[in-house]
């Protein structure tokens, strides 16, 4: 009698595993589960900055009362924020009185966060910066580009970026995302987490992939410091190019004993030599 309990669970659990994928999945929970819909946030996003009503439409109308910060600060971009309608392009913005009080050049850096928990449906606030004089007339304009960057904590974490303040004339910054911007996408050296049937809990964290824009998003954005910098500086922008293989590499670096060209034997050494040899035979011939 005692034995029926354990071969009650065997038969239960012979059930759940006969219940196929449909079943393996249910037993995922949700917050562990990949998007069905990889698109659906990303849609739903464009959907609403266009159902958003403008505020803004030259960058005379912006408010610049907020000082760039000292340090990279977080915003988060999305509904409820201000929207702007440049040249028929909409998007969030924020805007930033620059510091006078400044020695020129000065780089100012940004990160974008991935947007989701999964990779496959996530994507990114790409900004557009627009550097304006005291009359608020663009000075310059630039798509900032992102690079992926993986550190040990949250804030050295994401897709970084900058850009350097030359003119001295500079007093106004508008960051937006720009319909290029928007279209576009920054390489991921991690491939999406995927489930399987087999395995509904595996996940595949080899390869590359490509994480796409979109209009909202969470961006930091302030005067660079050492941390923005390093993770600026060590960033990759993209697939690295195929090299020649660890060994031949090292022929190159490392002289090693029989390798390379430095072990080659010295073509003057034995010339001499040569030279002496001959002549050395007929001193004893003579």
């Amino acid at each position: 009698m005692r034995y029926r309990p354990i071969v009650a669970t065997a038969l239960v659990a012979a059930a759940v595993l006969a219940g196929g994928c449909h079943s393996a999945k249910s037993l995922v929970p949700p917050n562990l589960r990949a998007s069905e819909n990889p698109n659906g946030g990303l849609d739903q996003a464009k959907a609403a900055l266009q159902q958003a009503t403008p505020c803004c439409s030259t960058f005379a109308d912006f408010s610049y009362q907020t000082p760039l910060p000292w340090k990279p600060k977080k915003y988060v971009l999305g509904p409820g924020s201000m929207v702007a309608s440049l040249n028929g392009e909409r998007s969030y913005f924020l805007s930033f009185a620059l510091p006078r009080d400044v020695k020129f050049p000065y780089r100012i850096a940004f990160k974008s966060e991935l947007s989701g928990r999964w990779l496959r449906a996530s994507y990114l606030f790409a900004p557009t910066i627009v550097v304006l004089d005291e009359a608020f007339q663009p000075l310059s304009s630039e798509d900032v580009g992102l690079c992926e960057h993986m550190g040990w904590t949250d804030e050295t974490t994401g897709a970084f970026g900058s850009v350097e303040v030359k003119d001295p004339r500079a007093r106004y910054l508008v960051l937006y995302s720009s319909a290029k911007q928007q279209a576009g996408n920054t390489y991921w050296e991690q491939s999406p987490a995927a489930f399987s049937a087999e395995a509904p809990v595996k996940m595949a964290n080899t390869g590359t992939f490509k994480v796409p824009h979109g209009p909202n998003g969470t961006v930091w954005v302030g005067h660079m410091d050492k941390t923005y910098k390093d993770a600026v500086d060590n960033a990759i922008c993209a697939k690295p190019a195929q090299g020649d293989g660890v060994l031949n590499t090292l022929r190159d670096a490392i002289p090693l004993p029989g390798i390379g060209e430095n072990n080659k034997p010295d073509a003057t050494k034995n010339g001499g030599n040569q030279d002496a040899t001959p002549s050395a035979a007929g001193a004893a011939k003579g």
